[in-house]
């Protein structure tokens, strides 16, 4: 499991406010690639064959439109799953961390007013959570997979629903909330996927990961007296 910490903070003052752990199998998607990177990446599409570097200029270009309408939503992370399934096949999913304004009304005052509703019954889609960083909310939907304009052919495979699920909880240093979700087309594992992603909600935190492990070795080394702290200096 790798642990990422994700900001709402301009790049230039980019500092973590909040940290969380993604399984095996999960690959982020670059949202704020370097300049420097996508123009070595044309100037290699510029050395290609006509043919390559069409199909490869249109994939960049699916690349950029991608990730420019992720950061006009306040996506943080962008990460896409395939695992193998017990077909010897593969099934997929997409999960994204946002942030989403609350217009400056408390956050968790609107996190416990969603999850009270759920937990009078009057939003069936919805259950309340009790979660390691706070109290959140589940969501979840069915909603009819999106269809295909420039190759309808391609609609007879493609799957009629896919299962959404969404988790938010309150930012408590901002007026913002933490919205996680999880998207797959493979109706057979919502339960497995919605496994998963309770199991990122729960990695949530508003401490910071490193530090807490700094203050712990800080607390062994002073802890370390006489024949202990020797074998420590010499073995490390």
């Amino acid at each position: 499991m790798t642990v990422n910490g994700l900001t709402t903070s301009p790049q230039e003052t980019r500092k973590a406010s909040f940290w969380y752990g993604l399984p095996v199998g999960y690959v982020s998607l670059d949202l704020e690639p370097p300049a420097e990177r996508v123009m070595g990446i044309v100037h290699q599409l510029r050395t290609l064959p006509e043919q390559e570097r069409s199909e490869a200029d249109r994939a960049l270009r699916l690349y950029a439109g991608i990730v420019s309408q992720l950061n006009a939503n306040r996506v943080q992370e962008c990460a896409l799953g395939v695992h193998p399934n017990d077909s010897d096949g593969f099934t997929t999913s997409v999960f994204t961390l946002s942030t989403l304004p609350t217009g400056g009304s408390s956050a968790k005052l609107v996190v416990a007013g969603l999850a009270g509703r759920a937990a009078d019954g009057r939003d069936e889609d919805m259950r309340p959570l009790d979660l390691p960083c706070g109290v959140g909310f589940l969501a979840e939907k069915r909603p009819p997979a999106p269809r295909s304009s420039q190759q309808p052919e391609a609609d007879d495979v493609l799957p009629g629903h896919l299962w959404q699920g969404t988790i938010a909880v309150a930012e408590p240093s901002s007026p913002e909330l933490i919205v996680l979700q999880m998207v797959t087309p493979d109706l057979d594992f919502v339960d497995a996927y919605r496994d998963v992603l309770l199991g990122i909600a729960r990695t949530l935190t508003f401490t910071d990961p490193t530090r807490a492990t700094a203050d712990e070795e800080n607390r062994e080394d002073e802890a370390l007296t006489g024949v202990a702290a020797a074998m420590r200096n010499d073995f490390g």
